[in-house]
């Protein structure tokens, strides 16, 4: 009897080990996951080392210490942290279920500091006020509209910010006292969501704002603190249309620094006197567009990057002189993010590369000493192995060139590759020589080679190549991947038979178009919050984002533009797509809502063709939370191995 109970113990215990082990994987209570096959947990075993890497990004310096805050995840959301020297703790101050963003200190105490957050991924914005003496949290904002950009004044008084509060839409400028939320005031109305506040004068009587038009108009305006009112610093009256982008005062008040395209095919940095207007450009001698600025306390450096065919330089230039001053040479990446500390001597960035993830370095302008205050776990991912890409170019269907990274698998994987094509948002961003973390799985473990193309309207190859794309010429962007699909079959080292397309947000349209025109080119299709119908999408994208997004894609008000926009999309031509289809979406999307993805898959499903369908109750515009993120993973390699592999 004994040994029958002992027995019966035994396979208990069995039984429970088995029931404590699941087969499968299941998705969280906030997605929902349609046609979806249950995912092994085999695979989450094999695959989840690429979901544990972590990336670190400068948020700003303690202006009394050298020490900063910065941006990274340690659980589901990315928060604020402090870093109290090169390669010290993390230490955590928010603890949010939704990522905290945009922390600034206070710029002379550094006794508190602003940040963001949302809920949901929304983006209505909230703006806080965080007291590092208590830990206490303190909401600036109404709760309600959504508010960006908020920038302290020098004396480290009042912020300014842009709100929807007034119309919904309608992007106006506020100040608030952080310390006394009651302070807080209209300063100027605005018509359009393109505003933003830029810089305070050193005496806190100027505000410099930026108004965008679309990504290749905008204009720079000096607005009373006090009043209101504007004074514009690039007047409407040239004829062709010119950008600027960020902004900074001089010391003395008496000019601004900015980047433009002015009289230029790429943006330059330039100095431009209040008084004359005049220009004076200081970064020609660089081919390339100058992208993000800081200038230092003192007034006396600048210091920028530049976007060299992707690559990201650093550059630090003598305000009297206009000279460039030297620095030690770094590894080739993206630099980005440049902050001077207020000792005028430390200046921190971003850097990333192919083989480094993102994480936050110093540079020491003085002596050249070069220090990493991140140094960012990558989930055992070797990063040594890790091959450089190829910047590579093509011809295209008008005979331009296009260009963008071939991320090849390592040469342990023989014969012709299969290939990823994935398609960047925007439709103005670019693809730059990026950290990929989990997208490194497919290369180092599944052996297929990536590409990330720049097609016609992306940035950083000039205002014209930007502008290649708006509103009739949307096509030429959908042959520019036609004639990549050529380029691979040219490749010995590529398999045209086995190419799969995906890309998020602009992607994501991309994505679409290319299944519904070329799908007999492909194998199967990645879809991640994009576009369906650009009519439907202009109709239903969030107020303070439709005049914007109708300057790129075209007016679907005019019957003409209209009739063009439903013939370009991919839903008119849904019936064309007979390859399999993984759609991914976010249901509380501002930019792309929900409807366009529903309408898609409602669609080619009713064709009879197969469709992935993955929703998030609790993310916008691409997930963002951890959990989500790693559950999107583990189903897209599921779906790569089924309909790219096989």
């Amino acid at each position: 009897m004994k040994r029958f109970f002992s027995a019966i113990c035994v396979c208990l215990l069995w039984a429970s080990l088995a029931l404590a082990q699941p087969e499968t994987f299941p998705p969280n209570e906030n997605l929902v996951a349609d046609g979806v096959p249950a995912v092994p947990i085999s695979l989450v075993e094999e695959a989840q080392r690429y979901s544990n890497s972590r990336a670190a990004g400068l948020a700003s310096w303690n202006p009394v210490r050298r020490e900063m805050l910065i941006s990274t995840r340690f659980a589901d959301s990315y928060q604020i942290h402090m870093v109290k020297m090169p390669g010290g703790a993390r230490t955590q101050l928010t603890f949010f279920p939704e990522p905290a963003s945009g922390a600034e200190f206070n710029p002379q105490d550094g006794k508190s500091f602003i940040f963001g957050k949302d809920v949901g991924g929304g983006e209505f914005y909230q703006l806080y006020r965080y007291d590092l003496s208590t830990g206490d949290v303190t909401l600036l904002t109404d709760g309600k509209s959504r508010n960006t950009g908020a920038v302290w004044d020098h004396a480290g008084k009042w912020i300014v910010y842009g709100s929807t509060r007034r119309t919904g839409n309608d992007v106006d400028l506020w100040v608030v006292d952080p310390s006394d939320p009651k302070s807080d005031h209209l300063v100027m109305t605005n018509k359009g969501g393109g505003w933003q506040a830029l810089d305070w004068s050193r005496d806190g009587k100027w505000i410099l704002v930026q108004e965008e038009v679309s990504a290749n108009e905008s204009y720079l305006w000096l607005v009373d603190a006090t009043s209101g009112t504007k004074t514009a610093v690039t007047p409407r009256d040239n004829p062709t249309h010119i950008s600027y982008s960020g902004g900074r005062f001089s010391k003395d008040g008496k000019r601004i620094y900015t980047t433009t395209d002015k009289e230029s095919e790429f943006h330059r940095l330039a100095s431009v006197d209040l008084t004359s207007k005049q220009h004076t450009y200081l970064s020609s001698k660089i081919p390339w567009d100058a992208e993000e600025f800081d200038l230092s306390d003192d007034g006396r450096k600048l210091a920028f990057t530049s976007n060299e065919d992707g690559y990201g330089v650093l550059h630090l230039l003598d305000t009297a002189s206009g000279k460039e001053l030297p620095l030690p040479k770094l590894p080739r990446g993206v630099v980005s993010y440049p902050r001077w500390h207020k000792n005028n001597r430390d200046l921190g960035f971003e850097f990333t590369s192919a083989s480094v993830n993102d994480d936050v370095y110093s540079l020491d302008t003085q002596t050249g000493k070069l220090e990493r205050w991140t140094e960012s776990e990558t989930g055992g991912i070797n990063i040594t192995a890790i091959r450089e890409p190829d910047l590579i170019h093509w011809k295209s269907w008008d005979d331009r060139p296009i260009s963008g990274f071939l991320y090849r698998p390592p040469a342990k994987f023989t014969g012709k590759r299969p290939v990823m094509i994935n398609i960047h948002g925007g439709p103005e961003g670019q693809f730059r020589p990026y950290f990929l973390g989990r997208n490194m799985y497919y290369a180092n473990e599944l052996g297929i080679a990536m590409i990330f193309p720049n097609v016609r309207g992306s940035s950083g190859y000039g205002k014209t190549f930007l502008a290649l794309d708006n509103v009739l010429l949307r096509e030429g962007s959908y042959k520019d991947i036609n004639s990549l699909l050529d380029w691979i079959a040219t490749q010995p080292d590529l398999d045209p038979s086995r190419v799969m397309i995906t890309g998020g947000s602009y992607g994501g349209f991309m994505t679409l178009a290319v299944a519904t025109n070329y799908n007999d080119r492909i194998c199967c299709s990645v879809d991640v919050v994009g576009i369906s119908n650009l009519v439907s999408f202009l109709q239903n994208t969030s107020g303070y984002r439709q005049d914007l997004r109708r300057v790129e894609y075209g007016d679907e008000r005019d019957p003409e533009v209209r009739t063009f926009l439903g013939s370009i999309s991919p839903l008119g031509k849904a019936k064309n797509v007979t390859k399999p289809l993984f759609v991914i979406q976010g249901k509380n999307d501002p930019r792309v809502p929900m409807t366009e993805s529903e309408q898609m898959v409602k669609t080619v499903r009713a064709n009879g063709g197969p469709v992935w369908y993955l929703l998030a109750k609790d993310e916008g515009h691409g997930f963002q939370k951890k959990k989500n993120q790693d559950f999107q993973f583990y189903a897209t390699v599921m779906f790569v191995k089924e309909f790219l592999l096989k």
